[in-house]
């Protein structure tokens, strides 16, 4: 496994996080419990949940981290655990968003689910216009002194929000934003434009999900011809038939070169200029040896200019390419 620094901070992450989305909702603990460990026999330190994920299960997702943190004694300082806030979590006027009370709140009920007494990674899970900046910095620089959270990243947040969020942080002697977690895939390219850049300018970490565009890149179109079609989400079919004739071009091509689709699709996004690490969500064992095998694959230029062609990006030099 390789490690590389979280952007400019100094913390040291494998080049895979492990996403634990699935986890409560679509994977049950025992499979969890073997996907983690797994995971860690292969070097993967940094994994990835949220205080919303899995709550809709009997278990939500940092529930299940947390009992496994537990079954594994040692373990804990080894690791780099990244969880966020921001989702609604009830129906209170209060209950979501980025206010000091929530945060507050919200950070001490992960620290509860987690079993843990700090969280390496706090990450605003969306942008929330209503709260300040002066009010959000406030309260994450109080996390911090109180040793409950190390470092803040964003996610989901447009160019201008980490431009936003940035500049504030300044302004109060802060360290900031360390990362961004924002969805990206060949699929899927419109960070380019303006995301990519503002990481790159701000040294952020950029932190990629849905690296597989939600299964549309991971062979659906072998999925599509039996029962398997009922595991692919309706979102994921509306994509596929939007971009049908580039999937068909990308599994021709992953045929001739005898490559599972998920491989190639994921050594694509390693590749990418700007990405620190992508975020996978096995839901099965096999789903993280695939993820793994994408390590083995250096592509060239030829390859890359097929797939670029495939899948065009926004095209151009960014953040300018909109205006040429």
């Amino acid at each position: 496994m390789k490690y590389v620094t979280l952007g400019r901070a100094a913390v040291r992450v494998s080049r895979l996080c492990l996403g634990t989305m699935s986890f409560g909702s679509r994977t049950n603990k025992t499979d969890s419990f073997t996907i983690l460990n797994a995971a860690i026999e292969q070097g993967i330190n940094f994994i990835d949940t949220a205080n919303s994920y899995g709550r809709r299960g009997a278990i939500s997702s940092e529930e299940i981290l947390g009992e496994w943190l537990v079954n594994s004694p040692g373990l804990r300082d080894s690791l780099v655990i990244a969880t966020k806030v921001c989702a609604p979590l009830g129906n209170g006027p209060n209950e979501g968003g980025l206010s000091a009370k929530h945060v507050r709140y919200a950070c001490e009920e992960s620290l509860r689910r987690l079993k843990t007494d700090y969280i390496d990674l706090y990450q605003m899970h969306h942008i929330d216009r209503s709260t300040c900046w002066e009010e959000i910095w406030q309260i994450m620089g109080q996390l911090q002194r109180e040793g409950k959270i190390l470092y803040v990243g964003s996610s989901n947040f447009a160019g201008w929000h980490i431009a936003q969020a940035s500049e504030a942080a300044r302004r109060w002697n802060l360290l900031g934003l360390v990362s961004e977690q924002s969805v990206y895939n060949l699929a899927n390219r419109a960070i380019e434009l303006e995301v990519i850049p503002a990481c790159i300018s701000y040294g952020m970490a950029l932190l990629t999900y849905s690296p597989l565009g939600g299964g549309v890149l991971a062979g659906i179109l072998d999925k599509t011809l039996d029962t398997k079609m009922r595991s692919i989400s309706v979102h994921s079919q509306r994509l596929l038939e939007q971009q049908r004739n580039a999937v068909e071009r990308y599994e021709s091509l992953c045929q001739a070169m005898s490559l599972e689709p998920a491989v190639l699709g994921l050594a694509w996004l390693l590749s990418r200029n700007g990405v620190t690490v992508p975020v996978i969500g096995p839901r099965m064992m096999n789903h993280l040896d695939s993820a793994l095998r994408a390590f083995e694959l250096s592509l060239d230029n030829e390859v890359l200019t097929q797939l670029d062609t495939i899948f065009p990006g926004p095209g151009g030099a960014a953040p300018e390419a909109y205006s040429w």
